[in-house]
């Protein structure tokens, strides 16, 4: 590993403020997965309230896929604002969810409501670009993998499974449809201010200040106030324009995004039907089916995946991943209908589990995205990343219900494995092993490439 001003930071064991700044970025994920999820559990009541019968499709995918959207248009602004300062608009994210997710609750009509999930996306895009970009600055080396598949997979994983919790708690009280779909859609507002006060005060990155803000004086105190310890190195300011920085990494970039893209639209398919057309497949309620999913499968599948992330390395772990939940869903498709729920439940969660240890704690967590791009574009790279998740996200949104009308679940899912296969394949091809590397070390982002750089247009 090459030496450098950030050594100190990458050698720091794991930390109290570590497990704080895993707080702080996690409880927007939380919130992310939450708000994100609960449309699903929700979507009958929804379009009942409304009297929605006519082209109930084409809603349901505006209702599901609205979020999707303005998530892609959060996460362009946001990395672009980001290379000006993480910091500086690290709260706002949360901010617009809370304020949108309030908002929810007093929807007079389908489309009002439709278009308030697009405020909310932007938000929620703005969390996917900031809270990895933070995560993974401040992290450690040998530690940087599973800090963000906790605090960003396991966290929206949660907060997923939260909101199945709270729909079951107003069902069991006995309140109306009409009231819980309100009720589990403003809820999302309450785990967003949680972390208000807390994302104001995160330090802003030291590799931002040094590497972009060019202020080295408050990067070498960030690193003291980390890690204990003075900086002794200085580092280079990095002055090359960000679109040339941009075109040396643009494979590695796309890559990251395709995978995410491959990945979400298989996630998303569960996360936005599952509830409602793949519970009802195998006979089972949409709240059991979220808090089982979720509960036993996608949060037992990420810790494992963050147990072993740092260990045997993304790609054999995102590969081993889609090749396992490919074939869990390759023997789900026959058996439906015709095996017990009780079966088709545990290998559809078979599924959700293997797809969860690998490319959700990879490409789902936004980790290939940060630790393949430099200081310099990290925060519009990552944005790439995240577009190319909410595009296979939208997919999944709009495509699902139509296609759903000419097929069956069984054919969605034999189409879904595929498209896991495919995912396993072009890791191999696209990922980098990046695993206890720095993030300098991983992007030639050394000071002795920008000087070289600098020397060379003298």
């Amino acid at each position: 590993m090459a030496s450098s001003a950030f050594e100190k930071l990458d050698e720091k064991p794991f930390s109290r403020f570590h497990v704080l700044a895993m707080f702080t970025t996690g409880m927007g994920v939380f919130t992310d997965g939450y708000d994100l999820a609960s449309i699903g559990l929700v979507l009958a009541p929804v379009l009942g309230s409304f009297g929605v019968g006519h082209d109930a499709d084409f809603v349901k995918g505006l209702l599901t896929g609205a979020a999707l959207v303005g998530s892609a248009v959060g996460a362009v602004l946001f990395g672009a604002l980001a290379q000006k300062g993480r910091k500086r608009y690290y709260g706002i994210d949360v901010g617009v969810m809370a304020a949108a997710a309030a908002l929810q609750a007093f929807a007079p009509n389908v489309w009002v409501l439709i278009a308030i999930r697009f405020v909310l996306g932007i938000g929620v895009g703005a969390d996917y670009v900031l809270s990895p970009t933070i995560m993974a600055e401040h992290a450690n080396r040998k530690d940087r993998g599973k800090k963000l598949g906790f605090g960003f997979a396991a966290m929206w994983g949660i907060g997923a499974m939260t909101s199945a919790i709270v729909l079951w708690i107003l069902t069991e009280a006995g309140v109306s449809p009409d009231l819980q779909w309100r009720i589990v859609l403003g809820f999302g507002m309450v785990p967003a201010l949680s972390v208000l006060t807390l994302r104001r005060r995160m330090p802003e990155t030291a590799r931002f200040l040094a590497r972009v803000g060019g202020d080295d004086a408050k990067a070498r105190a960030v690193i003291e106030e980390i890690t204990g310890k003075p900086a002794e190195t200085a580092a280079l300011t990095d002055r090359r324009a960000w679109h040339e920085v941009f075109s040396q990494h643009a494979r590695a970039v796309f890559g990251a995004a395709l995978l995410w893209l491959i990945y979400d639209i298989v996630l998303y398919s569960g996360v936005l039907f599952g509830p409602s057309d793949i519970a009802k497949a195998m006979d089972y309620s949409s709240i059991k089916f979220q808090l089982y999913s979720y509960g036993l499968f996608n949060v037992c599948g990420t810790l494992l995946g963050c147990a072993l992330i740092d260990k045997i390395g993304r790609k054999w772990l995102m590969a081993g991943g889609f090749v396992l939940s490919a074939i869990a869903l390759f023997a789900f498709a026959p058996l439906l209908g015709k095996a017990a729920p009780i079966v088709t439940f545990w290998i559809f969660g078979g599924y959700t589990f293997w797809s969860s240890v690998g490319p959700g704690a990879v490409a789902g967590s936004g980790l290939l995205g940060v630790e393949l791009s430099p200081t310099r574009i990290r925060s519009i790279a990552q944005a790439v990343t995240v577009v190319g998740g909410r595009i296979g996200a939208s997919i999944a949104a709009f495509a699902f219900p139509l296609i759903l009308d000419h097929t069956s679940v069984a054919f969605m899912m034999i189409a879904l494995a595929v498209t896991s296969l495919v995912g396993a394949a072009l890791t191999f091809v696209l990922v980098p092993e990046t695993a206890n590397r720095s993030l300098e070390d991983i992007n030639a982002d050394t000071d002795a490439a920008i000087a070289s750089y600098s020397s060379s247009r003298a």
